[in-house]
């Protein structure tokens, strides 16, 4: 049976009980890893996801299922799971599904298929002799080059029916720098949505591996940070971890629909700086986090979340959007076809401001500069945080002064944002992996660096 007859059958039974709206995902999905240690190949791996999720909805009611059966008979398995699960009379008399074509912003050069295991393992032979090379305190070396191409369909009852493909390539490496008991590490992880031409024209293993090593061996000797109330001045990059985490996921529909964010019913109001402007934006040419349509078929857009301080809008899913009132913003991600798709962030940055690097320095007089974030945990409620700072130096009258560990920002997101009162003019943004309730996702942090005039910091009393 073709496709387009089998996908309107699968949409047609699975409305057979009632319904309002059915939707069809598949994804075919390909991801190859290889890791170094000790100037070794130590794993390679490969795997393939394949499979379909189902969908009704009826008002805000959802009933979902899925499968890794592909077959015509495994589809309308499926299909009837889900109209066994609906109890009234079918609302749609036929589907006409037409295959829409889909521009393709970051179509890659040099797909996965193209590069052999043997090339694999000589970019990541490559970055490690750069690490060991940059500097004699560099004891070990560890890294990581992954990759995936992601295709996906979407078909709905709406007579949507679109397809398509995400290829991303990333390579993470970690240093351990060593000076006698002293021992730190550094890392650096580049990816972004493109093929492995993402060593030929953006960065290459050398680079990253330096970056790492630099990191690692800047730490040596470092004291632990001093605690308390002061000004902080926290780089771009990964810095902008800080807004996805403390108040990017507060505007998603996946918590505003449910009357659990604290960015709830403040539409038009100030809730930042007025120095502030925050974007999510899917439509950048190869950024890690882009998309051409999202999970729901919708296009990729670049949507401003707060302008000037100002609440504009939040990313918004197609259920969500109905519990909300408000139409779909290009948001819905999901992980593969296991996973439920929801309001999800793409590439969330602050926006270019009219200081300068230079200047928000020299305007701490007793402060912490943070020039790499790491990890940390925040409450989507309330909007509390506690992120770990994982290269940090004291700034004492507007001076980089030395290095310090052990440091962390702690805060709420509303407090953070209206104590932005600097905001540099370069945006540098940074891939990482964002985990929720639709799964684990490639998203985008960013910003210029910004000053916080007052943040708590935890370290040593």
């Amino acid at each position: 049976m073709e496709k387009k007859t089998l996908y309107e059958n699968v949409l047609l039974r699975a409305l057979k009980n009632g319904g309002d709206f059915a939707e069809l995902y598949v994804n075919h999905t390909k991801y190859n890893g290889m890791h170094l240690i000790d100037s070794g190949i130590d794993t390679v791996s490969d795997s393939l996801v394949v499979g379909a999720g189902l969908r009704v909805l009826l008002g805000t009611k959802c009933v979902s299922a899925s499968t890794a059966d592909l077959s015509e008979e495994g589809l309308l398995r499926c299909a009837d799971a889900i109209a066994d699960m609906m109890s009234q009379k079918p609302s749609l008399p036929s589907i006409h599904l037409k295959l829409s074509s889909v521009t393709d912003l970051h179509a890659p050069k040099l797909t996965p298929e193209a590069v052999s295991k043997g090339q694999r393992a000589e970019l990541l032979l490559r970055a490690d002799r750069a690490a060991r090379e940059s500097s004699a305190f560099v004891a070990q070396v560890t890294g990581n080059l992954s990759d995936v191409d992601h295709r996906i369909t979407v078909a709905n009852s709406d007579g949507l029916w679109k397809e398509d493909r995400q290829v991303r390539t990333r390579l993470a490496i970690s240093a351990v720098a060593e000076n006698g008991a002293d021992r730190r590490d550094g890392f650096y992880g580049p990816g972004l949505r493109m093929g492995f031409e993402l060593f030929s024209d953006v960065v290459s293993p050398e680079t990253v591996a330096e970056e790492a090593a630099r990191s690692a061996c800047s730490k040596l000797g470092a004291e632990p940070c001093p605690a308390g109330k002061m000004t902080v001045a926290i780089d771009g990059g990964f810095g902008g971890v800080i807004f996805h985490e403390a108040c990017g996921h507060s505007l998603e529909a996946t918590s505003v629909s449910r009357g659990t964010s604290q960015m709830c019913g403040k539409l038009g109001q100030q809730v930042a700086n007025c120095k502030l402007t925050a974007i999510d934006d899917g439509t950048i040419p190869h950024a890690w986090g882009s998309i051409n349509i999202d999970d729901e078929g919708t296009p990729a857009q670049r949507n401003v979340l707060i302008e000037n301080g100002i609440l504009k809008g939040y990313m918004i899913d197609k259920l969500g959007g109905r519990r909300m009132g408000m139409a779909p913003t290009g948001s819905s991600r999901r992980q593969n076809f296991e996973f439920e798709p929801t309001s999800r962030m793409t590439n969330t940055f602050i926006a270019p401001g009219k200081d300068h690097r230079e200047d928000i320095i020299t305007s701490i007089e007793y402060g912490l500069y943070c020039r790499k974030m790491g990890g940390g945990s925040v409450n989507p409620i309330n909007g509390a945080f506690n992120f770990a700072v994982d290269e940090g130096y004291m700034v004492r009258n507007g001076k980089i002064c030395e290095a310090v560990t052990g440091a962390s920002l702690i805060g709420t997101g509303s407090e953070v944002l209206m104590n932005i009162d600097m905001i540099a003019d370069e945006v540098v943004r940074a891939p990482g992996m964002c985990g929720s309730s639709s799964g684990s996702i490639p998203t985008e942090v960013g910003q210029p660096m910004i000053r916080v005039s007052d943040i708590t910091v935890g370290g040593r009393k």
